[in-house]
């Protein structure tokens, strides 16, 4: 089979360049490019809303038969006799009592309904997600005053690989803006002026030590 060289020279050509694009951007990124965050960022009117994958316990008062647990679909909707295809995604528990409430109001009078949520795992949105060098990278339901050492807790630190004093904080709260936070400091010196707070939405992304 014949092969062009003007192929090949095409071939080499391009892997040299994702090289020349991989070098520089590993030379750019070995100063922090963002500000640091604030430190203290906590929302103290946060409110839980239910996520897939939830599973609640719905009580109905003088209604046993009525009362159950039942789990969240992927839909984001939740099943329970008398009330079919309820949208309980995004819903805080009490918003989604009422909303039972009235749809038994159909069949039972004055109904009280209590939900509570049982193994909670929060809506994508409002998950904290941990990318690249972390011992286990993965995405966590966010809680009332986490903090950034909470969180590494949580996975377990970082890795040996990890560059963490540039690790990249987005903040989704505030249409993605970026911010460096020194996991190295707060982690293996422990630091604690490192620490600082999250809100629902942050992505965590810790990247690799070219050094």
């Amino acid at each position: 089979m014949r092969v062009s060289l003007r192929g090949l020279a095409a071939r080499a050509f391009a892997s040299a360049s994702g090289l020349a694009i991989l070098v520089g951007l590993s030379g750019c990124n070995l100063t922090p490019k963002y500000p640091p965050p604030p430190t203290f960022a906590a929302t103290p009117d946060y409110r839980y809303v239910i996520g897939t994958g939830d599973s609640i316990s719905v009580m109905v008062w003088r209604n046993p038969e009525l009362s159950m647990s039942v789990p969240v679909r992927p839909d984001g909707r939740v099943t329970m006799p008398l009330v079919e295809d309820l949208m309980a995604l995004g819903r805080t528990p009490t918003e989604l009592a009422r909303d039972i409430e009235k749809e038994l109001a159909k069949y039972v009078r004055d109904p009280i309904v209590t939900v509570i949520v049982s193994g909670a795992s929060s809506p994508f949105s409002e998950q904290i997600r941990i990318l690249g060098e972390a011992t286990r990278p993965q995405a966590i339901p966010y809680r009332q005053d986490m903090t950034l050492l909470d969180l590494m807790i949580i996975v377990g630190g970082i890795t040996d690989f990890a560059d963490g004093n540039r690790t990249v904080l987005v903040r989704g709260s505030e249409q993605g803006k970026m911010y460096t936070v020194r996991l190295n400091d707060l982690v293996k010196r422990a630091d604690f002026s490192a620490n600082v707070d999250l809100k629902p939405g942050d992505v965590l992304i810790i990247p690799q030590s070219w050094f």
